[in-house]
């Protein structure tokens, strides 16, 4: 039968993902900001190298919303003849400029503290700064509640990574807070230490979220994830197999495709009608589905029979591969 059928067109809610989404970094850069002109102006008034660490590191915070918007703002755009896949790996990108942003910070706030272990300065306004770095817990807090719903919602692995390193963030402003307490308790190198311990974090943030980041560029998916499409699959009547499974994320759409073998007696109608029936049960049960690419296969009860004259471009492929048992 050797038929093609596809999904044509993006699932009711899509564009209302991306506005979504819009919506929480709206939301989260208009807190962080904020939160970090507070903090800088604190900063200003008490020099202390644990707040401004974390002043940077909230500043870099809220600028990952900009990459972030920018994608969300593609992904509503169409396919076009030149993006004929549309504008979703942007969203991926994002990831990335949020890994290069993090890293900046990590820098800049590492320079910082070791230039006032070079060169100590006791920090004045103690209370004012540590009410600074309360305000900076509390508001990272919230942002973190907020990206990690939402991306948890659309299934935006760079919004859910956001909001995981906005969480760590808090964790980082109490630690400013414990510093400038050191400091007042009579301990002035209390300050530079909270700011290494802050410089460290940042750096263990950019290592955890990267692992996802990259992993998702690079179009890696969950084994379970293919393990339940595959269950789905042969649950529907006329299906005698699957292979050739894959799927992948276009920024927080997921999309596959698949071979699907059915009975060589059925008429290309009757095929298309059991692809039709895979389609719909997948895009009904699988989250964030976006397009399904389904290509129907007669049943082959002699291997290789139906693939004879392309076997030689396909080479035989291991089993978890998830490929035709026939190299096709």
């Amino acid at each position: 039968m050797g038929v093609f059928h596809r999904h044509r067109h993006e699932p009711a809610g899509a564009p209302e993902s991306s506005a979504r989404g819009i919506w929480a970094l709206k939301v989260s850069l208009a807190g962080l900001l904020a939160t970090a002109l507070l903090q800088a102006a604190v900063v200003a008034l008490s020099g202390s190298v644990a707040l401004l660490a974390d002043t940077l590191h909230n500043l870099a915070d809220a600028l990952t919303s900009l990459p972030l918007w920018i994608a969300f703002r593609l992904s509503r755009k169409g396919r076009t003849a030149r993006f004929s896949y549309g504008y979703h790996r942007a969203e991926d990108g994002a990831g990335l400029a949020i890994l290069l942003v993090i890293l900046a910070s990590a820098v800049w706030a590492g320079y910082e503290v070791i230039s006032r272990f070079l060169a100590p300065i006791t920090p004045s306004h103690i209370p004012l700064a540590m009410a600074a770095a309360v305000v900076g817990a509390l508001g990272n807090e919230a942002v973190a509640r907020i990206r990690l719903g939402v991306g948890r919602e659309i299934g935006s692995a760079a919004l859910v990574a956001d909001g995981q390193h906005a969480r760590i963030d808090a964790l980082t402003s109490l630690a400013a807070f414990a510093g400038l307490a050191g400091v007042a308790l009579g301990f002035p190198l209390a300050d530079p230490l909270a700011g290494l311990i802050i410089t460290v974090a940042i750096v263990a943030i950019l290592w955890d979220v990267s692992r996802d980041v990259l992993a998702r560029f690079m179009d890696a998916i969950d084994p379970e994830l293919l393990a339940t499409l595959a269950g789905l699959v042969r649950r529907v009547a006329g299906v005698r197999d699957v292979y050739d499974l894959r799927a992948r994320w276009l920024g927080h759409r997921l999309v596959a495709e698949m071979t699907i073998s059915v009975e060589q007696s059925l008429s290309l109608v009757e095929g298309h009608q059991i692809a039709e029936e895979v389609r719909h049960a997948l895009l009904h049960e699988i989250p964030h589905l976006a397009d399904v690419t389904i290509h129907v296969d007669p049943f082959e009860d002699i291997p290789g029979r139906y693939h004879a004259i392309t076997a030689h471009h396909y080479p035989p492929r291991p089993d978890h591969d998830h490929a035709h048992p026939h190299g096709h």
